[in-house]
Formats: C-alpha cells, sequence, structure tokens
C-alpha cells in the first residue's frame, strides 16, 4: 500500500492531467505496489476536492461489468466511479471533444433511483424496489492515463475513466421491461459500429447496481433517492472524433444521442 502522502501526490497529478489536458503514464509502472484501497482513496481524494469547489455527486458508474473485461484486467469483480453534476452533457448541445483526452462512448441502461438503497446488505429485490425508472444512456469515457494503457488500479483511481453521460427522455418502470433482454444499436454517423444486449452486463445489470450498493458502503457511501446509477456497458466502447453524431437505440427503452464538435 501507498502512504497518504503518495496517495495525494498521485490524486494532484491525476487532477493536473484532467484540467490541463495532459496525459500522465500508468500509475502501476511507477507503483508496482498500489492495490485497489489505494485506487479507491486515490479517486476519493479528488472527488471530495471537487465537492469542496461545489460539485455535487448525482450518482455512480459501474465498470469492468463484463466478463471479458474483468478477465482482461485480472479481477474477478467489477470497479466504479463517481457521477457528478457537472459531468451531465446533453443530447442538444454538442459536446466539445477538445475538452478531453481521447474519449469514448459507451452504451448503457440507467437506472433512476427512486428510493435510497441499502448498504453492505443489498440485494437485488432491493434494487428493483428502489429503481423508478431505466432511461437510455451514454456514458462518456476518458482515460488521464496515456493512449488508455490502463491497469486496474490507474482506472479506479482515475474516477473509472469517467468523463460524462447523458440521458434519453424515454423512462421505462422496472416491471414495464426486461432488463435481461434489452437490444442496443449504436451507429455513429449513420453507420452501426456497436451492437450489444444488457445482459452483457453480469447476465443482469440489477446484479451489478446492488453490487455497487455494498462495494461503496464499505467506504461510507450510499446509493440514494434521486441518483443515477450506469450499470455497466451493453457494448465495446467507441473512439469519439470532432463532428461525430451518435444515437443509441435500444428495444423497449428508446434512445439517446451524443454529439461531437
Amino acid at each position: 500500500m501507498l502512504s497518504d502522502a503518495q496517495r495525494s501526490e498521485l490524486a494532484d497529478e491525476l487532477a493536473r492531467a484532467e484540467h490541463d489536458r495532459v496525459a500522465v503514464p500508468p500509475l502501476v509502472d511507477r507503483y508496482p505496489d498500489i492495490d485497489v484501497v489505494d485506487a479507491y482513496e486515490i479517486q476519493l481524494l479528488n472527488i471530495q476536492r471537487r465537492l469542496r469547489d461545489g460539485a455535487q455527486v448525482v450518482g455512480h458508474k459501474v465498470g469492468l461489468s463484463s466478463k471479458a473485461m474483468q478477465q482482461m484486467m485480472g479481477v474477478d469483480e467489477p470497479d466504479y466511479g463517481h457521477l457528478l453534476a457537472e459531468m451531465e452533457v446533453f443530447e442538444d448541445v454538442p459536446v466539445d471533444t477538445a475538452q478531453y483526452l481521447l474519449p469514448r462512448v459507451e452504451v448503457e441502461v440507467g437506472f433512476v433511483l427512486g428510493k435510497d438503497l441499502p448498504g453492505e446488505d443489498c440485494t437485488e429485490a432491493d434494487v428493483l424496489a428502489a429503481t423508478v425508472a431505466y432511461a437510455p444512456a451514454i456514458e462518456l469515457i476518458d482515460s488521464r492515463i496515456t493512449d488508455w494503457k490502463i491497469g486496474l488500479a490507474d482506472t479506479i483511481s482515475d474516477n473509472a475513466s469517467s468523463a460524462g453521460f447523458v440521458l434519453g427522455k424515454q423512462r421505462i418502470a422496472p416491471a414495464d421491461i426486461d432488463i435481461t433482454a434489452i437490444d442496443a444499436v449504436l451507429t455513429r454517423n449513420g453507420e452501426v459500429v456497436a451492437e450489444g444486449r444488457s445482459d452483457a452486463v453480469l447476465g443482469d445489470p440489477v446484479i451489478a447496481v446492488a453490487w455497487l450498493a455494498r462495494k461503496v458502503a464499505t467506504f461510507g457511501v450510499r446509493l440514494k433517492a434521486g441518483d443515477i446509477v450506469l450499470p455497466g456497458s451493453c457494448t465495446r466502447a467507441i473512439d469519439a472524433r470532432p463532428g461525430d453524431d451518435f444515437h443509441a437505440e435500444f428495444t423497449g427503452l428508446g434512445s439517446v444521442r451524443l454529439r461531437f464538435s
């Protein structure tokens, strides 16, 4: 494990990288002893910094929620990051690509919570009872690590590589759709670039949200009414370039758009 001073130094480094849009070398290469606890504490240092500056947490995202990604990273569970109000982008406002380093998009079924979730004993049934609606979503991801050459501790420290999110207008109650059988198609400038299904997320995205509620509880955090949860991507991540117009269509759930300038 790293010292508090080392954690603080790496948090400062990642904050500067995001602000200046200049990537830094992988943390895991320079600090071979860095572990998951170090990484979450580094993430939290930067979230606390942003909260002191007036930011507001509006939810969380789950990463590494497919078995393929977990195998690639050599882990047996997902990771998570924070969603802040300032990270929300909108369908009708193009995103400035220059604000990011190497932005990518992922297609997700978003959860909107209507009740607080339990902590360490949260179950899938609790998640379904607390979810007021599902929503079509695109997560904008980015890495402050050079060329996306990330290990597990790199992405966790870097807020799970999260950078933004957009929700479509449609809202569907959990009772009205099978969360495990939502097909998703992503087009870029009218061309299909990715296809997937919601059960790519641990077989059931609800499992990912219950895992998240239990995991964040170990750091003194609770998922609350009104929070947005992105449980993981239905498709592979796709690079975003200036001028790209992304459109994600979900069977039974509507669509969401994200444009880049």
